[in-house]
């Protein structure tokens, strides 16, 4: 027999503002279900999750639990009022009994139990409503942004308990990597309808792609009929008028149809100007050494940054991250070392704090109250990288509506307070970006064009980030910041990073075991005839990788302009499916031969 869904959603509206924001929605959830819900920021993902939980009521339709069934609910902002600590809060459902249950989360996700929650930070509330959320264990769990203020080692904690539990979830989240190695299933909310697939986020692109291209074929058409039949009013209308005035009403409809199709929402117009060029040169730090209150922050720290690099900077939560980064961009002296900034830098600073947006502030006062967009004697324009722009028309790039522009900051989501500082930081000239986090909240269309940006973008790059998708698509250095003052530079982003880590591990313990012990002789004589750490092999194959990445880098740039020809799409689509994934092959040999050779180069210079 057929079990009951857990939750069940029948013909679900709510409107919010005059506006819909679903109608006749209906989904279910089963028992075992691992779902991604997944949309453009502002398209009621976090709305109809809180419909889900019974926070929000709908305007019509039913929310049906199976009886029995117990739903948990984490928030973006959890309300904490009436609780004295985070650990009593954490509590509030649960025995003395099971206090095990939330010291474990505790522990697991990083957060001090005895924090009194006046003092806590937002990211120490959100750490300690998904520890009570997982302590408590219901049978359907709905998690909002689950991964947001979580270090790289908290979300690898959080990942493994969820694919080990045989709990239901429903998940939103930014983080590509999290959603691909835990979800079976996908909800996507576009334009106020939800779409179900049966296959976890890894196939979500694939789909949407697909759902997209066979809509603009569908409007295509649609539109070649409604021309087609327009042509024949104008022409043939006059002559047979009585008895083809149904084939005129046909028109009509046809018209009141394509009126009636929702738009799909477009990528931001976001772009950074590079300015000036920097010098070649632009951060050189040698022996940085620095602690705090006894904790030591970095050991003897060294490091070369050049223009166009691209420098994630990973570890825990309060490993020192932040301080490292003040110290490389003069801000913060060390204890001991030295840090040499290049010439013509001209630095902008994504703040992961959002400091930059005043809540009371509305987003038009926000970006006309920066005295560095400010227009004299025009209080309805902004300067956007040296040309003045309406404030209405800049919002609008980055997908305000109009009516948003006299909203205070404070009513924006996670994801719109996102874009917002995006747009004062894309509106001023640099050539080193700083930023902190700048992939919360953001929906996966909005990070792939980030993304972008960034690989085009002239200048330099300082990231901090725990996305690992993120920082694999985006860093061509990784520096590994592991506590007790060890930093180490990597090569590559996350996963390379994570392969050289394991790679040295392995040959440090494999030296360990066979490795003799040394005689007073020997010691005397290992500082002769020292030897490249290339076996013969991987010097040749070091010789040969150049000229192989030239014949890719050539082969894509042929291949590139072929499909930029004009209308091959619609004339020859074998064709353009044929080359584009010939291009796609390039492009990935070509990064796994670029690791390749910067993997060797390294080594050989160690």
């Amino acid at each position: 027999m057929a079990q009951a869904p857990l939750l069940q959603l029948s013909g679900i509206s709510l409107t919010f503002g005059g506006d819909p924001v679903f109608d006749d929605l209906s989904l279910t959830v089963q028992q075992g279900d691992r779902v991604a819900l997944v949309g453009r920021n502002g398209s009621g993902k976090s709305t109809l999750m809180k419909v889900m939980a019974g926070y929000v009521e709908a305007d019509r339709g039913d929310v049906v639990i199976s009886p029995g069934t117990t739903v948990g609910y984490m928030e973006q902002e959890p309300e904490m009022a009436g609780f004295a600590t985070l650990g009593d809060f954490a509590m509030s459902r649960l025995d003395i009994s099971e206090q095990y249950k939330v010291e474990i989360a505790g522990e697991g996700l990083k957060f001090d139990p005895s924090r009194p929650v006046e003092t806590a930070s937002g990211g120490e509330r959100r750490r300690a409503a998904l520890a009570k959320l997982m302590a408590e264990a219901p049978e359907l769990m709905l998690l909002d942004e689950p991964t947001n203020h979580l270090d790289i080692e908290a979300i690898a904690w959080l990942e493994a308990e969820l694919s080990q539990t045989r709990t239901a979830y429903v998940l939103i989240s930014h983080d590509r990597a999290f959603l691909r190695n835990l979800t079976r299933a996908t909800l996507w909310i576009d334009r106020g309808q939800v779409r179900r697939q049966e296959k976890g986020f890894e196939n979500f692109e694939l789909w949407r792609d697909k759902v997209w291209e066979d809509e603009d074929v569908a409007r295509h058409k649609l539109n070649r009929k409604i021309k087609a039949e327009a042509k024949w009013a104008v022409e043939g209308i006059s002559a047979r008028r009585k008895r083809n005035q149904g084939r005129v009403r046909a028109l009509q409809d046809l018209r009141a149809e394509s009126s009636g199709q929702i738009r799909r929402q477009g990528t931001a117009a976001m772009a950074f100007d590079s300015g000036q060029q920097s010098g070649r040169k632009v951060i050189e730090a040698e022996g940085l050494e620095k602690a705090y209150a006894g904790k030591q922050i970095v050991t003897n720290f060294e490091i070369k940054i050049n223009r166009g690099d691209r420098v994630a900077f990973v570890g825990p939560n309060g490993v020192g991250k932040t301080t490292l980064l003040k110290m490389l961009m003069g801000e913060e002296a060390p204890d001991s070392g030295t840090v040499k900034l290049g010439s013509n830098l001209l630095p902008a600073i994504f703040d992961q704090s959002r400091a930059a947006l005043d809540p009371k502030m509305t987003l038009w006062e926000s970006l006309t109250g920066d005295k560095d967009m400010r227009v004299s004697g025009q209080a309805d324009q902004v300067m956007v990288r040296g040309t003045p722009k309406h404030v209405v028309a800049y919002l609008k790039d980055f997908l305000f509506d109009e009516a948003q522009a006299r909203a205070p900051v404070r009513s924006l989501s996670g994801g719109e307070k996102a874009r917002l500082l995006l747009a004062k930081l894309m509106a001023k000239e640099s050539n080193l970006l700083v930023m902190d986090e700048p992939t919360n909240d953001l929906d996966v269309e909005t990070l792939d064009l980030l993304q972008e940006l960034l690989d085009d973008y002239d200048g330099t790059v300082l990231l901090v980030s725990h996305d690992r998708d993120f920082l694999d698509r985006v860093a061509t250095t990784t520096v590994a910041m592991e506590g007790d003052g060890r930093a180490t530079v990597y090569a590559g982003g996350w996963t390379d990073y994570q392969a050289q880590r394991k790679s040295d591990t392995a040959e440090a313990e494999a030296r360990a075991k066979v490795a003799p012990k040394p005689t007073p002789q020997a010691s005397k004589d290992s500082g002769k005839g020292k030897k490249s750490g290339l076996s013969f092999t991987e010097r040749h194959r070091l010789e040969e990788l150049p000229g192989l990445i030239e014949k890719l880098e050539a082969e894509i740039t042929k291949l590139e302009e072929f499909l930029a020809q004009p209308g091959l799409y619609q004339k020859e689509p074998a064709k353009f499916a044929k080359g584009t994934e010939a291009l796609n092959e390039r492009q990935a040999e070509l990064a796994k031969t670029e690791s390749e050779w910067m993997k060797l180069e390294e080594k050989a210079e160690a």
